[in-house]
């Protein structure tokens, strides 16, 4: 099948089935993601060969890619993170930070890769967008458990895209840095237009089209991250951290100005275009695009267990700086767990670094294959250690610092 309309049945009918096989094994507790990659392995080019990945097909890739790491930020409630939440989270990540880099020194040292910087970055990585429909689906996204939950998986994806932005971008530090405080004076700016410039005409007109063909809402979300990308392209920064920023701004500009009913319809209409259509292309191309070869060599064999053993390693021991709001050690291992599964950004480090010469295909494909096992083993592991649901009896904003 080499036509883009024939992979992209192929792929459609992937989406379809994935959620229905995570359905009928809901006792295993494996999301609908993992079947969608593996699923896509079988159909690529190692196993069935039935698709190729075909430029339509992998600009439907980055636009599902887009809107992962936008609903991402869209899920970044900062009321929620603030305070404690938030600065945990952020030493949590600079702790990762400074042990992924370590291991990456070593790792270089021994010849085990070619540059600690790839190696070291991917491994301070959290998938906030894989974890979202987890803890969402089990109804722990409105508890205290869920909320430092997001607080880890936004910093875990937010921090790296930063560094994505500053470090690997190809350009000098120096005006990497520059063009990474041009874009955050964009985005301070488009967010304080968010919060404030709600006309209610317009507002109304946004509204009216929820139950119409319009769908303004929907329309402004699509312009939103197509704005903050192309402005983070133009200045040299990495689309995803323009999807992000757009999903901040179009959370604030929706809690400034939309009734409670309003914003539940518009989220639920972003769910079912994004979980629905685009995300599912990106997860299922993923699984196409695995180095099944690559895998297959005996090095990347000895890489791959031990990649993810270092992604619990560094995600994990921050995790000792939250003792004091969990005292019971199965909420700190369930919170390990899910802080040390990583994929889609993995992906985006892998393909630089491939590029850039500074990673051998080897690492590569045992780095996508850690971060594959990782969706699988590390939540479902983590979920069955994880508190009940239940509503946090206050909010965790307003607790005292340690």
């Amino acid at each position: 099948m080499e036509s883009a309309s024939a992979t992209l049945f192929v792929i459609l009918v992937i989406a379809f089935l994935a959620p229905l096989a995570a359905g009928f094994t809901a006792k295993l507790m494996l999301p609908a993601l993992v079947f969608e990659i593996v699923l896509g392995i079988v159909v690529g080019p190692y196993v069935l060969g039935l698709v190729k990945i075909t430029p339509p097909i992998e600009l439907l890739s980055d636009l599902g890619l887009s809107a992962l790491i936008f609903l991402a930020g869209f899920e970044l409630d900062l009321q929620r993170v603030r305070g404690r939440p938030l600065e945990l989270a952020t030493g949590g990540w600079l702790l990762s930070v400074a042990l992924g880099l370590a291991c990456g020194l070593v790792l270089q040292a021994t010849g085990v890769i070619v540059s600690e910087l790839y190696v070291g970055l991917a491994l301070t990585t959290t998938a906030l967008g894989t974890l979202l429909p987890i803890i969402r689906d089990a109804g722990l996204l409105p508890t205290r458990f869920g909320t430092h939950v997001l607080g880890i998986g936004s910093l875990g994806e937010f921090g790296p895209i930063i560094a994505i932005a500053v470090l690997l971008s190809g350009a000098g530090a120096g005006k990497a840095a520059l063009s990474l405080l041009v874009f955050i004076a964009v985005a301070i700016a488009a967010l304080v237009l968010a919060s404030r410039f709600h006309p209610t005409r317009f507002q109304r007109v946004l509204g009216s089209t929820l139950r119409s063909s319009g769908q303004l809402y929907i329309r402004l979300a699509v312009v939103l991250i197509a704005t903050m990308a192309f402005v983070a392209n133009e200045l040299g920064l990495d689309f995803l951290l323009g999807a992000f920023t757009a999903g901040v701004v179009y959370c604030i500009f929706l809690l400034a100005g939309a009734e409670a009913r309003e914003r539940e319809s518009v989220e639920s209409k972003l769910e079912a275009v994004t979980f629905g259509y685009l995300i599912p292309i990106f997860f299922v191309v993923t699984g196409v695009r695995f180095d099944l070869d690559s895998l297959g060599s005996l090095t990347a064999m000895l890489k791959l267990p031990l990649f993810l053993a270092l992604f619990l390693l560094v995600r994990g021991i921050p995790i000792l700086l939250y003792r004091r709001e969990f005292p019971d050690g199965r909420e700190r291992w369930a919170l390990a767990l899910l802080s040390a599964t990583g994929l889609p950004l993995i992906v985006a480090i892998t393909t630089i670094g491939v590029a850039a010469g500074q990673m051998r295909s080897s690492t590569e494909a045992a780095l996508v294959g850690a971060g594959m096992l990782s969706v699988i083993v590390y939540p479902l592991i983590g979920m069955r250690l994880a508190p009940r649901s239940r509503p946090a009896a206050t909010p965790v904003a307003d607790e005292e610092p340690a």
